[in-house]
This record gives structure tokens, sequence and C-alpha cells, in this order.
């Protein structure tokens, strides 16, 4: 049989991908590089730190000021 019908290989498939120039990728990757600078992650985690505080302080405020009324409103009616 493999006389008459030989076997051929088929050909090898041709897989080609084209690569575009992608500008926003280019730019978050630049970004990316940017900030991987020295001192950026305490930079960063100082930054956290601050925004933390901000919001601790501003709960404290929160609730002296309701214990405040609270007592206020305690004494008044009572």
């Amino acid at each position: 049989m493999s006389v008459l019908f030989p076997k051929v290989q088929k050909p090898r498939e041709w897989d080609y991908r084209p690569i575009y120039y992608d500008k926003d990728k280019e730019a978050r990757k630049e970004k990316k590089l940017a900030r991987l600078h020295r001192g950026a992650f305490r930079e960063e985690h100082e930054k956290n730190m601050t925004e933390l505080r901000r919001r601790k302080q501003s709960k404290l405020g929160f609730w002296i000021a309701l214990l405040v009324m609270l007592l206020f409103a305690f004494f008044v009616l009572f």
C-alpha cells in the first residue's frame, strides 16, 4: 500500500500573530518603571499611614461629639 500511496508529510502551519504598538500599554509600563525608584515603597507607605491617621482622627472626633451630645441630652432631659 505504501508503494502506491506514499505518506506525504503535511506542511508545517504558519502561526503569525502581528504585534501592534499599544500606546496605553507603553505608558503604563513607563509609569510602573518610574514608580519603582528607590524609596517609592517608603513614600507610598507614609502616604497610606498619614491617610490612616486622618481617618482615625475623624472617627475619634465623631465619637467625642456623639458623647458630648448624649451627655448634654441626658443632663438637660433628666
